[in-house]
């Protein structure tokens, strides 16, 4: 009972944004992504039923400053490669001065953007499970060259250039600026109940349950020695499902038990960690 359940999953990002219209336009006519919900100052967006972020209008508040622990990206995972290649074109003809990069994970094909308001967006499809390597519970991850223009030849088909909105998305994993490796690890492997699944020494963890590549990552690239965070736009809240209320109940004992300050309103478990990045669990 000291690890979170296999079938444990990502929920949608909470973002707090300046302007909510911008933010909705690039998440719906650039990724592409649908408005599934907006009453008044907060939208929610994803693909048919599923929630994939949850934009929060909080003008009042300023811009984190460099080297602030908070969201490294959002990490939306395609079911199939033409729709993520619809996707990938669709943001470059409607938005393209927000891609950032490619890169063959070999678990995976990844393209990476930036929204209006600066937080991290990656685009992403997974190879099968059996096409993974793992050598002494570590998963076999790379940074290999990868063509955005040859991946498009090869995924893109004539209606996704004016359709793109096929297939469907969710969040496959969120990547997280931290101060310190070692805390990260301290708390979401020792305490939440990860399970670690690959490591770049004092730079990145990559953790996650049931054996997926990762559900979350913590690195330390712009942030080394952050300190806990101010209350500022970007991040506002992390979701994790877990399978059921018996999973949710042993992790809040879990919790407890390491005197983790948490909120639970019997419905779900809300906490922050080492450097104030939110987290709320909650059963499917």
């Amino acid at each position: 009972m000291d690890k979170l359940a296999e079938d444990t999953a990502m929920g949608p990002v909470t973002l707090r944004v300046a302007d909510l219209d911008r933010m909705i336009r690039y998440y719906t006519r650039s990724v592409p992504l649908q408005v599934l919900s907006h009453d008044g100052p907060r939208a929610v967006i994803g693909r048919g039923t599923t929630p994939v972020l949850v934009l929060e209008h909080a003008p009042e508040l300023r811009h984190a400053g460099p080297g602030q622990a908070g969201l490294f990206h959002t990490a939306i995972l395609f079911d199939s490669q033409a729709a993520l290649a619809a996707a990938v074109y669709s943001v470059a003809r409607r938005a393209p001065g927000t891609f950032t990069g490619s890169a063959d994970h070999l678990v995976s094909q990844a393209f990476y953007f930036t929204d209006p308001e600066g937080n991290g967006v990656e685009l992403y499809w997974d190879r099968d499970r059996t096409a993974w390597s793992w050598t002494h519970g570590q998963v076999e991850m790379d940074t290999l060259f990868l063509d955005p223009n040859e991946f498009l030849g090869q995924h893109l088909t004539e209606s996704a250039v004016e359709v793109p909105l096929i297939g469907g998305a969710t969040v496959g994993h969120v990547h997280l600026s931290v101060g310190d490796v070692q805390s990260a690890k301290d708390f979401y492997v020792d305490r939440l109940g990860f399970e670690t699944t690959a490591s770049l020494g004092g730079s990145a963890l990559f953790v996650s349950a049931g054996g997926y590549h990762h559900h979350m990552a913590m690195n330390v690239w712009n942030s080394r020695g952050a300190g806990r965070r101010r209350f500022t736009l970007g991040l506002g809240l992390v979701d994790i499902v877990v399978p059921t209320a018996d999973d949710l109940g042993a992790l809040g004992e879990r919790m407890r038990h390491y005197q983790v300050p948490l909120a639970d309103d019997g419905q779900a478990l809300t906490f922050d960690d080492p450097w104030g990045n939110a987290v709320r669990v909650l059963p499917a």
